[in-house]
């Protein structure tokens, strides 16, 4: 429900049907605030998912968080603009981790924003040069599935549930049991005797922090010794 080509997003398919917004903040927070109405529309005709609790104020932390979950929910990631230090390429990788397909639009060599898509068409993500190549790939939805979605609205109800962690303690444990050797995170899992959610959600936000470094193998190592 962000700013930009998430707002206009929402506001194409919801013209046409339903939506989901995935929020970095409680799901009575309206953020950004101008967009009241069209957080109205959506407790109307669609959904709103958040796994934080209620009042929880978006943080920048959050974001990257938010974003594994938009992955989970798709058949497919389409990176539009982005930075390869942007969040976006972090979403994309998120995707290919499960099993979702990653398009890309292609952008000018010479302009940053278009690092990321570039990138990403280079490892062999799907080049979109219009709808019907991301339609080629995932197929178009059945009539009996907009169907089902369109009684499912009709039945459709606010449940607020969550299940807290305190993060920070747990960073500290991570950190205790970390060291600058990759070691696997189902170690970590064990070791730290947390779910392996939770625990790839903190191993993001570190990662972000530049505090730790990913390898191949779902390997995780602390950054800062050579």
């Amino acid at each position: 429900m962000a700013r930009g080509i998430d707002g206009a997003a929402h506001e194409g398919a919801l013209s046409q049907g339903t939506t989901i917004a995935v929020l970095a903040s409680g799901v009575d927070v309206v953020y950004p605030p101008e967009h009241r109405a069209l957080y109205q529309k959506i407790i109307k005709s669609g959904a709103l998912i958040s796994e934080f609790k209620p009042t929880t104020v978006p943080q920048a932390g959050h974001f990257p968080r938010r974003n594994r979950i938009i992955s989970g929910l798709s058949k497919g990631v389409i990176l539009v603009e982005a930075t390869l230090k942007s969040g976006s390429p972090i979403t994309a990788r998120q995707a290919l981790d499960q099993g979702r397909e990653v398009f890309a639009v292609p952008g000018s060599p010479l302009d940053p924003r278009s690092e990321g898509p570039n990138s990403l068409i280079r490892d062999g993500a799907v080049l979109v040069r219009s709808v019907e190549d991301i339609l080629e790939v995932i197929g178009r939805p059945e009539k009996k599935d907009l169907k089902l979605m369109s009684e499912i609205n009709k039945e459709s109800q606010v449940i607020v549930a969550y299940h807290y962690i305190d993060t920070e303690s747990l960073k500290c444990q991570v950190l205790q049991a970390l060291g600058y050797t990759p070691v696997a995170v189902d170690e970590l899992v064990r070791q730290c005797q947390v779910s392996a959610p939770s625990l790839t959600t903190l191993l993001l936000e570190m990662e972000l922090e530049g505090t730790v470094e990913r390898y191949p193998g779902n390997r995780v190592a602390r950054i800062g010794k050579v």
